[in-house]
């Protein structure tokens, strides 16, 4: 589905994030039409990495007077990629909580107040949940479980909840929501990102831990496309097939050691006692049950077929961050 009408004023939040500086590079270099293009982040980029013709505003998502910002700009479409993916060590549930879904929902609001006619919002294929009885492959009509215990996956399961119940209240406002699965690129940093960088990968005996990722510049190009086509909807992205745990370790030539989960579990639970890892024994269901996204909707709907499968993306990913 399209929304009603063509883009001409964008404001993209977080702005200044891996994806975020992407999609302003893409809409700065070849407006088409787009008069504005408004690049919200809490800090201003330095001065020499400002691009022409956007304009650059400091801001913090959960302030309500962005809805004087969105009216003063003339602003009909939000891209709303703020989110904490990779906590501080400083970071709490209680902050993450009020950045994550508190400050969506200051977005929606103002976008509503506004009169924005076009949301486009990341979501997470972490919105699934980590169960043992999730779906072989998930499509996007599967219940959203995002796990309680995981903070980043509930948040994207309370945020989706919210956006169902405007698109049912506000139907004014045209939705388009994407489900990333891991998004890596040449300076990607996040959890997962994490476990390559360690000696050796740790797994959990009996799991593949499957993985679905996608290159940072299609998640990019996916946006674009959205805004310029005006599209509606919701959509999982990731790159065609999975590649286990096991087989990155193998490209990585570092050991596999796959652990019982009571044994991962109980060291876990000891290293976070004694303030050794930010990861408690939760983290056994993190890479036990990971959600395996399908993307046929992606290449059949949307039109986007990605440029690497999950194995491409994390040859790519490693040839770049630890050589040949």
């Amino acid at each position: 589905m399209t929304a009603t009408r063509a883009a001409r004023c964008v404001l993209v939040t977080g702005a200044s994030g891996l994806i975020g500086h992407q999609v302003v590079a893409r809409l700065a270099t070849d407006l088409e039409g787009i008069e504005n293009v408004v690049a919200l982040d809490l800090r201003l980029p330095p001065e020499r990495e400002r691009l022409s013709g956007v304009q650059y505003r400091a801001g913090d998502i959960r302030d309500s007077n962005l809805a004087d910002l969105l009216v003063a700009e003339q602003i009909d479409t939000v891209v709303h990629l703020a989110a904490v993916v990779t906590p501080g060590k400083h970071s709490s549930r209680d902050l993450e909580y009020s950045i994550d879904v508190i400050g969506t929902q200051n977005v929606l609001d103002c976008a509503l107040r506004a009169g924005v006619s076009h949301l486009v919002y990341t979501s997470s294929g972490a919105a699934y949940g980590y169960h043992a009885d999730n779906p072989t492959l998930l499509s996007e009509t599967d219940a959203l479980r995002g796990n309680d215990e995981f903070a980043y996956s509930r948040h994207k399961r309370l945020v989706e909840e919210m956006l169902a119940r405007a698109r049912e209240a506000h139907p004014e406002l045209a939705q388009l929501i994407f489900r990333p699965g891991t998004v890596l690129g040449d300076s990607a940093a996040n959890p997962i990102t994490a476990l390559f960088e360690r000696p050796f990968i740790v797994g959990v005996r009996g799991s593949d831990a499957p993985f679905v990722l996608i290159w940072d510049s299609d998640v990019a190009c996916c946006i674009v496309k959205g805004i310029r086509e005006r599209r509606t909807g919701i959509y999982n992205l990731t790159g065609d097939g999975v590649i286990t745990l096991a087989e990155i370790a193998q490209r990585l030539g570092k050991p596999y050691v796959a652990l019982p989960s009571v044994v991962l579990e109980s060291a876990l639970r000891v290293a976070k006692t004694l303030h050794l890892t930010q990861s408690g024994p939760e983290q056994v269901k993190f890479l036990r049950y990971r959600p395996v996204l399908g993307n046929h909707r992606l290449k059949t709907e949307f039109g986007f077929t990605p440029s690497y499968s999950s194995a491409e993306c994390f040859e790519k990913f490693r040839e770049l961050r630890f050589g040949s």
